[in-house]
């Protein structure tokens, strides 16, 4: 089996695991049937123009939103399959094989082991009691069912958020099994993921992306460092991965499901990142405005807290220059090439 920890920024990372061949239409047991019809029928709902007031379609389209907020570290640890026997004890006799794959020049090999266990142990607690309480409301929801034509969305929006849990916290015991077996998956730094990294960083765009020559290694371990530089020894929070290139490394190792992930867990963490700054400028802007002159928090602050405070737009614009200047020599050098 195969994981992925795809870096989001130099602070949270993305755990993704391969999914297993899928099993035949005769092999399909009751709740496979179930997951592949209700996925049926809420893309089909997506599409339909002939529901009374159009209701299906906004059924859907403010189910995705709220699908939205949901936690990429859930979704993240509901790819991982649940443990059963067969895989315990193929686990036991060290049949099964496992292996995490990741850029090694935006993560360190020796930080593997201790993301992973965080994964495995941190958000047990939390989805076991979500799971009980999701458990608990549902007949709650009963009633709903007396109100003609539209089925009982609250009911199956607890069922859904009890079944995620669930999902959730049998991904985190698989891999808290492994960890705890001595059975953790074999790290495998990948220079795959390195090179597509660095082309996100490189080049605005997808489109640029696809037709720009493949970042070199040198190219790669430049901007790497130049990432490691703006996080001033690991203090600032400092984004690694765009949105758009999550279709890119999706593409490249033939996971189209990978994709949607990738971009879920960008946009979640950029809008954390930002809500942080928000949050520090509107405190500041705030004392400034009822304190007196030379009585703010900040004029006692250490210049450096200051700075850091306010250094991720610092960062971002000194990203941007440095990447531009280095996709404006790969831009000179494939026209002397030519």
């Amino acid at each position: 089996m195969r994981l992925f920890l795809l870096p989001i920024s130099t602070r949270r990372t993305l755990l993704y695991c391969e999914k297993l061949h899928e099993k035949p239409p005769n092999q399909r047991n009751l709740f496979d049937k179930v997951s592949i019809k209700a996925n049926e029928t809420w893309a089909a709902w997506e599409k339909d123009d002939k529901a009374i007031g159009n209701w299906k379609k906004k059924v859907t389209f403010y189910g995705n939103q709220a699908l939205k907020r949901i936690p990429y570290e859930e979704w993240g640890l509901k790819t991982i399959p649940a443990l059963n026997a067969k895989r315990k004890q193929d686990i036991l006799d060290g049949k099964a094989k496992y292996e995490v794959m990741f850029p090694g020049l935006f993560l360190q090999k020796d930080k593997v082991p201790g993301i992973l266990e965080s994964w495995a142990m941190e958000r047990q607690a939390m989805h076991r009691k979500r799971l009980i309480w999701s458990v608990v409301i549902m007949p709650f929801t009963a009633p709903f069912m007396l109100v003609p034509v539209i089925p009982n969305l609250p009911f199956f929006y607890v069922l859904y958020r009890a079944w995620s849990h669930w999902k959730a916290l049998a991904g985190s015991k698989h891999l808290e099994f492994l960890i705890k077996n001595n059975a953790s998956p074999t790290p495998n730094p990948s220079s795959e993921l390195d090179e597509v990294y660095t082309a996100g960083l490189m080049y605005p765009t997808r489109e640029i992306s696809r037709a720009a020559p493949r970042p070199t290694r040198e190219q790669a371990e430049s901007v790497a460092q130049v990432v490691e530089q703006q996080t001033n020894g690991g203090t600032e929070d400092v984004m690694v991965l765009q949105r758009w290139n999550g279709k890119l490394i999706a593409e490249r190792f033939s996971l189209p499901d990978m994709e949607v992930e990738i971009e879920r867990a960008v946009e979640q963490v950029e809008k954390s990142i930002k809500a942080k700054e928000e949050l520090i400028e509107e405190k500041l802007e705030l004392e400034k405005a009822t304190a007196a002159p030379g009585k703010e928090a900040k004029d006692h602050l250490p210049k450096e807290v200051m700075e850091s405070a306010f250094a991720s737009e610092r960062i971002e614009k000194e990203i941007k220059e440095e990447v531009e200047e280095k996709a404006e020599e790969v831009s000179q050098k494939a026209k002397q090439e030519k």
